[in-house]
């Protein structure tokens, strides 16, 4: 069943990729932080039962009052549910374990893909940005996530194999948009883990632009041992080396996500 949603102030994205280990959390709360940072309000939403956002950003996952799981079976009210993280405009929707066992709960729900979605509608009108870090999986938990958002961000890290995933969850977003949400768009593809020392990472990157010209990014998001590290700290980059080159790019590339994503309006 399709839906048409209608225009909201916030942008609202999805970052997807169903491989683990390709920057994707590391580029949604960083991503949040530098979006904050230039005074916009966000809100990232953690979907992933491991809520490895949640602890990257210092929350403790264990006391949490509610999380997304309260979230999408409506059980606490939203003021409850959002946390915030200690950083101005920066608030988020904490996971834990819990989330897990959405995926059996929702099999029965009616418009299961459309819960979370229906979930935060209120919230749309209160943030610039909203955020939904997603899974490492193509389940029901993703496939919330892509008929919520708009766009869907795509961190892609620099080896072959990863490209193979990339036609699968490619071929995924084009079913969603095809059969539940048709205004969803990809609105780009991120290099991650990027080493322009090895042959294998520049050959990934021309093998992305030779199949997806218009949708990779220009900015590269290089190999970093201090963005691995930020978040053992429950710090965002900026937070825990300012003038790393991971730093750097994630706020070089926040900057040309800004202009990408007003263009797609």
């Amino acid at each position: 069943m399709k839906q048409a949603e209608s225009d909201t102030s916030a942008h609202i994205l999805a970052v997807a990729n169903q491989k683990g280990g390709v920057g994707k959390t590391t580029t949604a709360v960083n991503v949040c932080g530098e979006l904050a940072r230039r005074g916009s309000k966000v809100l990232l939403i953690d979907c992933d039962p491991q809520g490895n956002a949640t602890t990257s950003l210092g929350i403790a996952k264990r006391g949490l009052e509610a999380t997304t799981y309260d979230l999408l079976f409506g059980r606490v009210e939203l003021e409850k549910i959002v946390t915030k993280t200690g950083r101005e405009g920066f608030d988020l929707i904490p996971a834990d374990q819990d989330l897990a066992g959405a995926a059996v709960e929702l099999i029965n729900v009616e418009r299961r893909e459309w819960r979370l979605s229906d979930s935060f509608a209120e919230l749309r009108e209160q943030y610039d940005w909203i955020l939904l870090d997603c899974p490492p999986s193509l389940g029901i938990l993703t496939i919330n996530a892509l008929c919520a958002a708009r766009g869907v961000l795509i961190p892609l890290q620099s080896e072959y194999l990863a490209l193979e995933g990339l036609a699968q969850l490619k071929w995924t977003i084009d079913r969603v948009r095809e059969h539940l949400n048709q205004k969803l768009y990809i609105l780009g593809v991120l290099i991650t883990m990027f080493d322009g020392r090895t042959n294998l990472a520049q050959q990934v990157v021309e093998e992305v632009q030779r199949h997806f010209p218009r949708l990779i990014f220009r900015t590269l998001i290089p190999r970093s041992i201090r963005l691995s590290e930020a978040p053992s700290h429950g710090m965002l980059i900026t937070e825990y080396d300012l003038h790393n080159r991971g730093s750097q790019a994630y706020a070089i590339f926040t900057e040309e996500l800004i202009r990408r994503e007003e263009a797609m309006r």
